[in-house]
């Protein structure tokens, strides 16, 4: 008799908590910072596994794309109803980042996190002024990401040059950085309708090449999946050995702002959605993708869990292959519910902090900006800091990567966080975009 095997989703949630449980017993059996050879060996050993298997995930992202996208679109013979598809799924992930945002507005405009008895609490501002707390490798990535905010007459014209960048110039620069994952993404939807347009004899050979090698990448993604456990594994121990759980006392309010809000839209907002447009259970669509939400969690990756994602929504939610392979490699590049939301909630916090009053018009500017930089930087490396950098910046708020860089400190955890809402999102819009093509899913 065959042994059942634990599902995959068990395997990465023990995972998970067993490197917690391990990083937790180095804290407290060799401090903080050890210089014992088993300890640095231990965490050297992981950070080398865990890079390995997020190059692995990262590896088949655009083998994955273009196969999935040219094999699904190509394979219909008729790409009629191409641009009603695509209509629907910008138009919805538009719209749920939009309740994103308006909830974390809401949220830390009511908590009001940066405020101590209705005043800007001193002993955050004095750290977002002195840069306390942060170490040298963040400030590096603050750097970075200021380096990558656009110069301009304002905030438009820095996101349009944003969403400029968003077509690459040579595709294939593009998608040997993995940088402009959306770039690779319209290309191989441009050149799978081009495929539909060839002479049968012609157009044959292509589409059975293109269908064929995405059931061979696919073949890789179910290899790579088996070690996701030991992956997740090396990934979380060192995060959770060098942060360890005292970092969020300074920032306490804000980081439960910000979890709370992200809850609600992952239990609330978006499950309602499904069900009242869906008419769909909410409770079964969790656990059909489960295992790509850990996943998310682990990696705070969306794009190294797409291969999963695209499992989960099409075998267990019942999404055809067509709208599966369209609606989630867009969603991986423009769908950041939780990017959004905590965009907002950030530039938010950093105001009330520095006693900087944000009226109606302000709020406003904010919702807008947070909503059109989550689209247009997905492809941009640190694409959230600079989000908020460039929104600070256009806001007039002073200090904005020394406070940038303090956030940084809180930042991983979060980072996962609102990774899992984004994953979380794609495949709730690949759900709403199947019912409105009339199809038939498996979660009801």
């Amino acid at each position: 008799m065959k042994k059942r095997r634990l599902a995959l989703h068990w395997q990465i949630l023990a995972a998970l908590l067993l490197a917690t449980l391990t990083a937790a017993a180095f804290r407290g059996l060799f401090g903080e910072k050890s210089d014992a050879t088993f300890v640095t060996a231990a965490i050297e050993g992981c950070k080398l596994v865990g890079d390995l298997f997020l190059r692995a995930l990262k590896m088949i992202i655009i083998p994955l794309i273009v196969t999935s996208v040219v094999g699904g679109i190509a394979g219909l013979k008729d790409a009629q109803g191409f641009g009603r598809l695509g209509l629907k799924t910008i138009g919805f992930y538009m719209t749920t980042g939009l309740l994103a945002i308006l909830l974390g507005l809401f949220l830390v405009s009511t908590i009001q996190p940066g405020l101590t008895d209705g005043q800007p609490n001193q002993s955050i501002r004095e750290a977002f002024e002195q840069g306390t707390g942060t170490s040298e490798d963040d400030m590096k990535k603050v750097e970075a990401a200021s380096g990558n905010v656009p110069e301009g007459k304002g905030i438009w014209v820095s996101i349009s040059g944003i969403f400029r960048s968003m077509l690459p110039e040579n595709i294939f620069a593009a998608a040997a950085s993995n940088e402009s994952v959306l770039g690779v993404l319209i290309f191989s939807m441009l050149f799978a309708v081009a495929v539909t347009r060839l002479p049968e004899e012609q157009g044959k050979s292509l589409r059975e090449f293109f269908i064929a090698a995405s059931e061979a990448v696919g073949t890789i993604v179910h290899w790579i999946m088996a070690f996701a456990p030991i992956g997740v594994y090396a990934l979380i121990l060192p995060v959770v050995y060098s942060t360890g759980f005292g970092l969020f006392a300074n920032l306490g309010k804000y980081v439960v702002t910000v979890i709370f809000a992200l809850g609600l839209h992952l239990c609330v907002t978006m499950p309602l959605v499904l069900m009242l447009v869906a008419r769909v259970s909410p409770r079964r669509h969790f656990a059909a993708v489960k295992q790509a939400l850990i996943m998310a969690f682990s990696t705070a990756s969306s794009s190294a869990t797409l291969p999963l994602t695209m499992e989960c929504v099409r075998d267990r939610c019942g999404v055809s292959p067509r709208v599966t392979s369209f609606t989630l490699p867009i969603g991986t590049s423009i769908n950041t519910d939780g990017t959004a939301l905590y965009e907002c909630v950030a530039v938010m916090f950093v105001a009330q902090v520095m006693g900087v009053q944000m009226g109606p018009g302000e709020m406003f500017f904010v919702v807008v900006a947070a909503l059109l930089t989550s689209v247009g930087i997905a492809g941009v490396p640190h694409a959230s800091l600079v989000a908020i950098l460039l929104i600070l910046k256009n806001s007039g708020i002073a200090g904005a990567e020394a406070a940038v860089g303090v956030l940084l400190a809180v930042d991983r955890f979060l980072d996962m966080s609102r990774t899992a809402v984004n994953v979380f999102g794609d495949t709730c819009v690949a759900v709403l975009v199947a019912r409105s093509e009339g199809e038939a899913t498996l979660v009801k």
